[in-house]
């Protein structure tokens, strides 16, 4: 079947089309067997059988339906006469289709699919504890080692020892100018104190004002021209929304 079918895993044939004539008296008896050999076992995969006897010869088309059998099970295949006659121009053809699921890893989909397990790279730890070069740069020095610029650090200590007193000194003479300013500026405000205060002192004569208009007690009568132009307002008013229902 190498060369009739493609030999590609997860094939399968659905259906088995033949046609052919067959030749005979009316009389005889004739069987004959369309068939193919079961390629991983004894007997046969497939096999149909048509009966002929006691029927004039004829041509017959043929589709037999064999339910999706994957390619690797089927033989070679041929066509047995058995009894009086004969057949003529014999045709078969297979039908088939391709099983997507046939290796499930091949699709998510497929039934058996089972999702792979990622393969994670072996990671070293890198331990600084352990690494030469930074057990180097950490390790106790000779202080008498030199500088890049050739200096001996003792003497480079020393150095920044005299800096620092020359800084603290020049803090203190800060400190004292800052202070010296602040007692001038002190003497300043008092002088001004002294100078302006004779101002500050000064008295102006003044008195006190009365009320002079004083109220009656009585109560004070309404206007009555008021009144009147109230009631008017009134009037107008009400006529006014009246108006607008007419």
């Amino acid at each position: 079947m190498s060369n009739v079918l493609p030999q590609q895993a997860g094939l399968q044939v659905g259906n088995v089309i033949y046609q052919y004539t067959a030749i005979k008296d009316p009389d005889a008896d004739m069987l004959v067997h369309v068939q193919n050999e079961n390629a991983q076992g004894e007997g046969y995969i497939f096999r149909e059988t048509d009966d002929w006897s006691g029927l004039p010869g004829n041509t017959i088309n043929k589709i037999v339906s064999v339910g999706d059998i994957p390619i690797q099970l089927w033989g070679d295949g041929s066509i047995e006469v058995e009894g009086d006659g004969s057949v003529s121009n014999p045709t078969v053809a297979y039908s088939y289709k391709y099983d997507p699921c046939y290796d499930p890893q091949s699709d998510p989909s497929c039934p058996d699919y089972i999702p792979p397990i990622p393969e994670f790279e072996t990671v070293e730890v890198y331990d600084a504890l352990n690494d030469q070069a930074v057990l180097d740069a950490t390790s106790e020095t000779d202080p008498e080692l030199f500088d890049r610029d050739g200096k001996n650090r003792r003497e480079v200590e020393r150095e920044a020892d005299d800096r620092l007193e020359q800084g603290l000194a020049a803090s203190e003479n800060a400190l004292n100018i800052a202070s010296g300013a602040a007692q001038d500026f002190m003497v300043a405000a008092m002088a001004n104190e002294m100078r302006f205060d004779p101002y500050y002192r000064a008295a102006i004569d003044g008195g006190v004002y009365r009320e002079t208009i004083a109220l009656p007690t009585k109560d004070i009568p309404d206007n009555k021209r008021g009144l009147r132009n109230n009631l008017a307002q009134q009037v107008l008013h009400e006529r006014m929304v009246q108006s607008q229902y007419k």
